[in-house]
């Protein structure tokens, strides 16, 4: 939901957001899109995207529709609480098939922790009710901004749609390796993009 909450921030107020940076740009095809200017890698990346949707839509719809009764078995239980979030990690992350390929166990643990000792499993899936559908992802996003496109993340949009909306776009790099949760998988890998991203060129 970073990537929502930034690109907000940089709609609504321009004037008091120096730059953004973003792993997964909220973005929609631009008017008049066919598909016929995108070369093979944004058509694979748009396949992948389309496959993840598919697959998470389960997900997706349970935590828009009915978040509070899936937040009584997910504050109930443990280990339902540990599955719910674990899943994703398996999902989302460059693992390999298994998470702990990408985060360890006790920081896997430790994520759960947080929402299983604060009781937040509903709270945390009220945000999608009130987010989705998203309410904007075409309102234009004049500020200076950056994007790191991680192999492994489930939703990756083509650099011509990001350039459409995101007009002031200054950084753009692709990796090798990493997917939804960069800062957790590849922490030094993220941070080197977060100083690449506020450089010189992204801030002069």
């Amino acid at each position: 939901m970073a990537a929502f909450i930034t690109t907000a921030l940089g709609v609504r107020h321009p004037d008091r957001v120096e730059a953004r940076h973003t792993t997964m740009p909220p973005v929609q095809p631009p008017p008049g899109f066919t598909g016929d200017e995108l070369g093979e890698t944004e058509r694979a990346d748009l396949a992948a995207t389309k496959k993840a949707l598919e697959a998470e839509r389960g997900y997706l719809t349970l935590q828009a529709t009915r978040p509070r009764t899936l937040g009584y078995g997910l504050a109930d239980s443990p280990a339902g609480q540990l599955a719910w979030i674990v899943e994703k990690f398996h999902g989302w992350t460059d693992c390999d098939g298994h998470p702990e390929n990408a985060v360890s166990r006790q920081r896997l643990l430790d994520n759960v922790a947080v929402y299983w000792f604060a009781a937040c499993g509903a709270s945390s899936a009220r945000l999608y009710w009130e987010s989705i559908p998203p309410r904007d992802r075409t309102s234009p996003v004049t500020v200076p901004s950056a994007v790191s496109v991680f192999p492994k993340e489930p939703f990756r949009a083509p650099r011509a749609w990001v350039e459409a909306r995101f007009s002031n776009l200054r950084y753009w790099d692709v990796l090798d390796q990493g997917g939804h949760f960069p800062a957790l998988e590849v922490p030094q890998l993220f941070v080197a993009e977060l100083r690449a991203a506020f450089g010189p060129r992204i801030l002069t």
